[in-house]
This record gives C-alpha cells, sequence and structure tokens, in this order.
C-alpha cells in the first residue's frame, strides 16, 4: 500500500504492531513500558498520554483486537491487545516502505539555510556556532545513554540511536566547515550577501541571476 493511502501514519502506531507481532497479547501499559526499556523516545515522538488512542485506533481499523480482559482483585480491567491477520499484512508492508524508499521529509533546518540569506553573515555565523554547540551537549547526552542501554540490550534495538548520532556527528561536521567558508571568504556568494546587508541594495550579480531568461523584470518593473 502507497504511504499515502495509509489509514495510519503515525510512527507510534507502528511500534505498536512491530511490539505486538513479538508477543501473543500486551496491555497499553506494558506496551509503553517496553517502548521506554529499549529508549524508542529517542527516535520515536512518543506521547504515552495518547498510547491508549493509537490502540483504539488500531483497533477500529482492524489491525489489532481484544485478545483478554483480565481482572485481580479490586484492580481496574486490563484489557490485552494482539496482533490480527491484516494488522501483520500492514506493520510488514509499512514496514517495507519506509526501509527502502527514501522520503523527503523537509527538516526545519533545510528551509532554515534556504532562507538564511534574510540575516547578516555574521548572525548566522554566531547562530549556527550556537547549533554547533547544542549538537554537542546532544550527541554528548546521547552517547551517554547509549552506553547505559548497551549494558541491558543488545546492539540490534540500538541501532536507531546510533543512526541519530552518526546523523549530528555529520552535521556538526558540515556546519564547521561552512562556518569555516564563511570566515575565509571561500564561500560562493558570501562578499555579495555582505553588501546586501552592508548597504540595502540587492547586488547585481543576484538580479542576473532572477532575470537569466529576461523574461522577468526587477520588482516594480514591467518585463
Amino acid at each position: 500500500m502507497a504511504a499515502g493511502r495509509r489509514k495510519l501514519r503515525n510512527p507510534l502506531a507502528l511500534a505498536v504492531l512491530v511490539l505486538l507481532a513479538e508477543r501473543e497479547s500486551m496491555h497499553p501499559y506494558e506496551i509503553a513500558q517496553t517502548l521506554r526499556q529499549r529508549g524508542k523516545e529517542y527516535s520515536i515522538k512518543i506521547n504515552y498520554g495518547s498510547l491508549y488512542t493509537v490502540v483504539q485506533n488500531l483497533q477500529k481499523h482492524g489491525f489489532v483486537e481484544v485478545a483478554d480482559v483480565q481482572r485481580q482483585g479490586n484492580r481496574p480491567e486490563r484489557t490485552l491487545y494482539a496482533l490480527t491477520p491484516a494488522g501483520r499484512e500492514e506493520m510488514l508492508d509499512w514496514m517495507a516502505d519506509i526501509v527502502s524508499v527514501p522520503v523527503h521529509e523537509f527538516p526545519i533546518f533545510e528551509t532554515a539555510l534556504s532562507l538564511m540569506g534574510v540575516l547578516p553573515p555574521d548572525e548566522v555565523a554566531a547562530l549556527l556556532e550556537q547549533r554547533v554547540n547544542a549538537l554537542e551537549v546532544r550527541a554528548a547526552g546521547l552517547r551517554g545513554a547509549l552506553r547505559k542501554l548497551c549494558e541491558t540490550l543488545p546492539r540490534v534495538f540500538l541501532v536507531e540511536s546510533e543512526y541519530q548520532l552518526h546523523m549530528i556527528d555529520a552535521e556538526v561536521e558540515w556546519v564547521r566547515g561552512f562556518l569555516k567558508e564563511m570566515a575565509d571568504g571561500t564561500l560562493s556568494g558570501v562578499d555579495a550577501w555582505r553588501t546586501w546587508h552592508s548597504t540595502g541594495e540587492v547586488p547585481e550579480e543576484w538580479w542576473e541571476l532572477e532575470d537569466q531568461d529576461h523574461s522577468r523584470g526587477r520588482p516594480g518593473e514591467t518585463p
């Protein structure tokens, strides 16, 4: 099934399906505990308060079903859920899709980079330095969490955190390289960028880029 036609797209729903594929049945609280134990909050945006709603939606679409209702003494009933054949098919198809098909996810940092020219170069450099510092703090925390989790979990359960750490390290390396090019003037276009913010005039070479096909004029002009 194509991703756009899926009945559910919440990654937490996929995590629930995967956990239910491992066991005959589970209670939502048990699902939440397992996700915490495996450190999945580092790779999945988890709102534990909405987990029951996610399970109910899975049941509504026929992907899970009630397997048992338990009651011990005066405690509230515990509803256990199990994966249905349709749920297993959905899980396998969903997993195959997201593992094999690259999807552009429009990260907000890419948006910022594409529009950063509106800020003066020196301000951008200072802000990027702040970002690098924050990323390095995050990477240090993630390394510490990984070391802790590796004490109790096989590495196969932690590869997504390893990937995240590598992506952070790669971003830090790229940003530092970009900052160096800004500082030594080897970044193509940086001089025009500085000119714009020092004079308030859009550099002529930028207009030339806009008007390469001579089909558009400057703002306010008739082509």
